[in-house]
């Protein structure tokens, strides 16, 4: 008997969107499996994951903490994916964000006003949208390939911000540590409660969310990026302009990446340091396809990669697992999540090849 995949003529709309929960179900099945290898309790393991970081208010607000950045991103990298266009790169655009955006609170770190934090974030989204140009010129002039070239750029931002941090924007009075100046309370984006870190970045997350609804639901550019994502042929024949969207969905989700990398540096790290990201670019993809490419989506996988996080932490700490469980979670969710959309879109016949009979 030769297994193999037939297409189907109707995919189920409802499964698209059940999918990512069979997706999870699965993860925490294969989570079962591998804590019993590790020889550690699943009850415990899976409470401490996913029960523990929720049992109080400050780490409900964690939660909100962790999520902003995730957020943020995966909303801008749905919007790509949805045209088609493969940013890999947020990681390094988050990076520059956070960097420019440090730059301007260092520049401004004896003086106090109200404009420093707006001027921070212009400051991000304008790094972030620079970085992402670089990808953009060259895919439109070039025609090189995104994935390649935005993944690269990432590195090429790491190393940038090292190189900084251990030269001119190295705290003078650290004892020589590469790390920055703590930012000046002005250059700090206030908390939401008190006795918790969530702060104003959670409500601009939100924002970013609801705008990216409006733009690809209420206009004509969210029309072309569907469309240019589902139907290039039909794109091109209704006359719109690849480039114009490449460099639309590139520069917003650069700006949005850099606007979450300099949430970060004002928010929970308040200063400038070699690594201002456990990977939350990266983990955004997991956000865009576990959201299923919508806004909406991409908030309540944000949240749920950041229960991760926490979850992860907490298990490190309380269990004595390694801190690479967390991204064993993450990627058993993508790949549940990957295989589930195959079977959406394809069903397994087992015969011959010549004798198999497609049917819907």
């Amino acid at each position: 008997m030769w297994p193999r995949l037939v297409k189907r003529q109707i995919p189920s709309r409802l499964m698209v969107y059940l999918s990512p929960v069979f997706a999870l179900l699965l993860s925490l099945l294969a989570g079962v499996v591998l804590f019993i290898i590790m020889r550690v309790s699943p009850l415990a393991a899976l409470h401490a994951f996913f029960i523990e970081p929720l049992s109080s208010i400050y780490g409900l607000a964690e939660l909100g903490v962790k999520a902003t950045p995730l957020i943020l991103i995966g909303v801008a990298l749905s919007l790509g994916f949805k045209a088609g266009v493969w940013n890999i790169g947020a990681e390094g655009q988050l990076t520059i964000g956070g960097l420019c955006g440090g730059m301007v609170a260092l520049y401004f770190y004896d003086q106090e006003g109200f404009y420093i934090i707006p001027l921070m974030l212009l400051a991000g989204v304008l790094g972030g949208i620079v970085w992402a140009a670089i990808v953009a010129f060259l895919r439109v002039r070039f025609n090189a390939n995104e994935i390649l070239t935005s993944l690269m750029l990432s590195y090429v931002a790491g190393l940038l911000l090292n190189v900084l941090m251990h030269g001119p924007l190295r705290d003078p009075d650290g004892f020589n540590f590469p790390e920055s100046r703590q930012f000046s309370d002005s250059a700090l984006l206030p908390t939401l409660f008190d006795g918790t870190r969530l702060h104003i970045g959670f409500l601009i997350a939100l924002l970013v969310v609801a705008l990216g609804w409006i733009i690809l639901s209420k206009t004509l550019m969210g029309y072309q990026i569907k469309v240019a994502g589902s139907a290039p042929a039909a794109a091109e024949h209704a006359g719109f302009s690849t480039s114009k969207i490449v460099w639309t969905t590139l520069l917003l989700g650069g700006g949005i990446a850099g606007l979450a990398g300099t949430i970060e540096v004002a928010g929970p790290i308040g200063q400038l340091l070699p690594n201002i990201s456990p990977g939350y670019g990266f983990t955004a993809i997991i956000v865009a396809y576990v959201g299923r490419l919508h806004p909406l989506g991409a908030l309540f996988a944000g949240l749920l990669l950041a229960l991760t996080y926490l979850g992860g932490e907490t298990a490190q700490i309380q269990l004595n697992l390694p801190v690479a469980v967390t991204g064993v979670f993450q990627g058993l969710l993508l790949f549940f999540l990957l295989a589930s959309d195959v079977l959406i879109h394809y069903r397994i016949r087992f015969g011959k090849p010549e004798l198999a009979v497609e049917k819907s």
